[in-house]
């Protein structure tokens, strides 16, 4: 497990603030004392282990380097990972990472849930409400109506343009969903490739 080169790390970078936006800051630097009177906040860090990136925090990063690279399977969070070309594919696991510092949501209704989780695109008669202001081509966390994270997209149009868009049209390109827990449960967690 090794720290991420200048050019890794702006890459991944670049593709979390696409769903984070600012709030990207909050995901590496400490924020509060977990509540307990005269502790540190753990700081989280991004780490490479066999083309994979973790989150993880730096005392358990720390502890790590005593383990041997070949008898380390994983550790903390598995965000997503780099493809031989160098671009960074981001996983479904990176979702409890993600939701809660998303910029731009959309919420699905429940008869939109079904199609998304079995790897289905978002029509506009499936969405419920949408953030303000989403710009086209944005990273977006997809939620229940009840908001609870169901997985991340890509936004086809503005929310200008859903708005006098078909209600068949595709409006958020699937990247993650949970049903990839069941549907990839061989190759998700696979550590070869």
């Amino acid at each position: 497990m090794r720290s991420l080169t200048e050019e890794e790390t702006r890459t991944l970078f670049t593709k979390l603030a696409s769903y984070t936006g600012r709030s990207l800051n909050n995901l590496i630097t400490p924020s509060t004392s977990n509540g307990v009177s005269g502790s540190t906040p753990d700081r989280y860090v991004f780490r490479l282990h066999d083309s994979r990136v973790y989150y993880v925090s730096l005392k358990m990063a720390n502890l790590a380097t005593s383990v041997a690279r070949d008898n380390l399977l994983s550790l903390g969070t598995c965000i997503g990972k780099f493809t031989k070309t160098g671009q960074f594919r981001m996983h479904i696991t990176a979702l409890d990472v993600v939701a809660p510092h998303a910029r731009y949501k959309v919420w699905i209704k429940p008869n939109g849930e079904g199609p998304f989780t079995y790897g289905g695109h978002i029509v506009k008669a499936h969405v419920g409400r949408w953030s303000e202001d989403v710009p086209d081509h944005q990273g977006v966390v997809v939620c229940s109506m009840n908001d609870i994270p169901l997985g991340f997209g890509v936004t086809a149009k503005s929310t200008v343009e859903t708005k006098k868009a078909d209600p068949t049209a595709i409006v958020v390109f699937r990247q993650a969903d949970v049903g990839e827990y069941l549907r990839a449960e061989d190759s998700l967690f696979n550590t070869t490739g």
